[in-house]
C-alpha cells in the first residue's frame, strides 16, 4: 500500500488519547510527519540499501529527540513536548500497517 498523509492522520488520531488526538489540526500532524521523514531522509534511511542492522528502539529515541529539537526550533508550533512520542509512536505504527497490508 501507498503512504497516504491524511489516512496517516486519521490513524494517528485514532491511536491516541483523545485529549491528545483532539489537541491540534492537521497542520500540527503534518508537521510531525514531515519532520519524521526528513529524519529519514537525513539519516539514509530512505535508501533501498539502507541498513537493516539499524537498532530500532535507539532510532526511536534519536527520531524522538529529532522531533524534539525541531519543534522548540518552531516558534509557530504549538505541539507540547510531551504529546511528541505518542504522535511519533502512532505514525509509526501507520507505517507497519502498510507493510502488513492493512
Amino acid at each position: 500500500m501507498e503512504y497516504d498523509e491524511n489516512k496517516a492522520i486519521e490513524y494517528m488520531r485514532r491511536s491516541l488519547p483523545d485529549d491528545v488526538a483532539k489537541s491540534y489540526d492537521d497542520d500540527e500532524y503534518l508537521n510531525v510527519i514531515d519532520l519524521i521523514w526528513d529524519f529519514y531522509e537525513e539519516n539514509g534511511l530512505l535508501d533501498i540499501d539502507g541498513d537493516e542492522d539499524i537498532e530500532e528502539d535507539a532510532l526511536l529515541d534519536d527520531l524522538i529527540e529529532y522531533a524534539k529539537r525541531m519543534i522548540k526550533k518552531d516558534k509557530s508550533a504549538v505541539m507540547r513536548l510531551e504529546h511528541i512520542e505518542p504522535i511519533i509512536k502512532a505514525e509509526i505504527e501507520y507505517e507497519s500497517t502498510l507493510d502488513e497490508g492493512i
